[in-house]
């Protein structure tokens, strides 16, 4: 049976109102914030041996010898030494992981990790 005019979707006499049919979605972009960094820092003592400080700076920072040197000798004159820096889950698994491998080995080697 057919549909009367009365109840047909698009109305009477066929148009939609002056609609289209087509809709304009505007999509905002959401602002996204940049984490924030941490700098991981290794802290001088008179215990921990050099040699221990730059094998660390090199596999847990990935630097090479030549920067590993550098850095810990920064870290003997000054007191302090940036080893990197990282976002905070990064930096905290370094912190970790240089604690653990100092503690491990038995030396006091410190680590911290400090907003930038």
């Amino acid at each position: 049976m057919p549909v009367p005019r009365s109840a047909d979707p698009i109305g009477p006499g066929g148009n939609d109102d002056g609609r289209s049919g087509t809709a304009i979605i505007t999509r905002t972009k959401p602002k996204t914030k940049r984490p924030s960094l941490y700098r991981v820092l290794l802290l001088n003592d008179d215990y921990t041996p050099m040699e221990f400080v730059v094998h660390v700076v090199e596999k847990f920072f990935n630097k090479s010898k030549e920067d590993a040197y550098q850095i810990m000798m920064h870290v003997h004159q000054n007191g302090v030494g940036e080893c990197g820096i990282f976002t905070y889950e990064v930096a905290e698994t370094k912190v970790t992981q240089v604690m653990d491998f100092a503690r491990k080995h038995q030396h006091p080697l410190q680590c911290v990790m400090e907003k930038k």
